[in-house]
């Protein structure tokens, strides 16, 4: 999956603002809502501990993007409606409750 950045592994995206910074965020959850595709990403931080750079910690900022495919390449969009994100932010807070559940 990308956006315009990269996959930077398995649960790691790297994302490219309008300014060509680049951010690393955490993919913490990918779900279906009236059949389109929405991912959960939060931002990673690296963290100063450790000699190899490869530890990073998270931030509680959650942002929501649809999935939408360009030229068969999955691509991340910001959703912008206020009623399509807080119907995605339901789904996904009632998944976290459910995940809590069974932990």
């Amino acid at each position: 999956m990308t956006n315009n950045g990269e996959e930077r592994g398995a649960d790691v995206v790297l994302l490219v603002d309008e300014d060509g910074n680049e951010h690393e965020f955490l993919l913490v959850d990918r779900f279906e809502v009236n059949q389109g595709d929405y991912a959960i990403l939060v931002p990673l931080t690296e963290n100063e501990e450790g000699e190899n750079g490869e530890a990073f910690e998270h931030e509680d900022e959650a942002f929501i993007f649809r999935i939408d495919l360009e030229e068969g390449e999955e691509m991340l969009v910001e959703v912008d409606d206020e009623n399509e994100w807080k119907q995605v932010a339901s789904v996904w807070e009632e998944r976290v409750q459910n995940f809590e559940y069974d932990d």
